[in-house]
């Protein structure tokens, strides 16, 4: 089973990526999926997370109103829209998924699967 983000890249502050999440090996259309990140030298942090049928959402207090999660089950993918990019929001983001059947959750602890991460710097 693998995880794999990308879109990541180098944004002036003001800009917008978009982050995609494509899931091989098996279909997680029963799992929540959640992005994270993690800046230097501190912990790893929910961004959003969404629930196996998109009914569901949760984002962070600091991107409320400027990201957006979705997925698309029928490609196996999960997506990261994020606007008015800031510089605090420069990090390495990780797509997660939850075991089948598990609802979302803010803990990364709590996440089974793992993508490797896509950076995304974002400059003043």
């Amino acid at each position: 089973v693998q995880l794999q983000a990308s879109g990541g890249g180098l944004v002036q502050a003001g800009g917008s990526l978009r982050l995609s999440c494509a899931a091989s090996g098996r279909t997680f259309l029963g799992n929540g999926m959640g992005w994270f990140r993690q800046a230097p030298g501190k912990e790893r942090e929910i961004v959003a997370s969404i629930s196996w049928n998109g009914a569901s959402t949760y984002y962070a207090d600091s991107v409320k109103g400027r990201f957006s999660i979705s997925r698309d089950n029928a490609k196996n993918s999960v997506y990261l829209q994020m606007n008015s990019l800031k510089p605090e929001d420069t990090a390495v983001y990780y797509c997660a998924g939850r075991r089948f059947g598990e609802s979302i959750t803010t803990m990364y602890t709590q996440y089974y699967y793992w993508g490797q991460g896509t950076q995304v710097t974002v400059s003043s």
